[in-house]
């Protein structure tokens, strides 16, 4: 007995070392995994907030923006944040939707009363803007249903998109409050914050003005 098991323990030792050798290439690799996986989830379904299609098209919102096929986004911390567009619940990259034209972002939620009383403005001046610049709603809340319901209720039209996580707010800065402005240039640098409510069409066209420099 005593004889086979010192023949065995080289034998044993090499298993060991194979075990050790391969957990150690294992947890080697797994943060360039992880790293790869990272950042936000873009919807898979737009299905998966349970908003019907009916609901989707109930409020009317207009399609969001599809990306310039000349353009590429460079820089900006909107690229590769993933939300969903409250027209058809498609997933979105902010960022490269957004690229190669100047845009502001409401961000807002249903139960923000100061982002009532705004948003009818944004809808007034993103008409007046035509192309020159887009104007998208941000939904900062998970609610999308309840979203869909208050544009409804308020007539407005805009692109929006969901965005349940408040994750624009955090890459941008802003703080834990609604409404806010964000101002992007055509690059996808962020010109500017605006932590208030636009008090008009006028304010939101001189704003966009000085920030911008896109007079409309």
């Amino acid at each position: 007995m005593s004889g086979s098991s010192v023949l065995g323990r080289p034998a044993v030792r090499w298993v060991l070392a194979a075990v050790i050798l391969v957990l150690a290439a294992t947890v080697a690799l797994w943060p360039r995994e992880s790293s790869r996986t990272a950042g936000p989830v873009v919807p898979t379904s737009p299905r998966a907030s349970g908003v019907s299609p009916e609901q989707r098209a109930a409020a009317g919102s207009a399609p969001c923006p599809p990306p310039m096929p000349t353009f590429a986004p460079v820089s900006g911390p909107l690229v590769g944040l993933g939300v969903s567009c409250l027209a058809d619940g498609e997933p979105v990259d902010l960022g490269v939707a957004l690229a190669g034209r100047p845009a502001l972002l409401n961000l807002w939620a249903y139960w923000c009363g100061p982002c009532a009383v705004e948003l009818p403005h944004l809808q007034e001046f993103a008409q007046r803007a035509g192309s020159e610049l887009t104007v998208m709603t941000v939904h900062s809340d998970p609610d999308e249903a309840k979203a869909l319901s208050r544009l409804a209720g308020l007539g407005i039209t805009l692109p929006g998109v969901e965005d349940p996580q408040a994750a624009v707010r955090g890459v941008v800065g802003a703080p834990a409050v609604l409404p806010v402005s964000v101002l992007v240039r055509a690059d996808g640098t962020i010109a500017s914050v605006e932590v208030r409510t636009f008090a008009d069409v006028t304010d939101i066209a001189d704003t966009v003005s000085a920030k911008l420099g896109v007079t409309v």
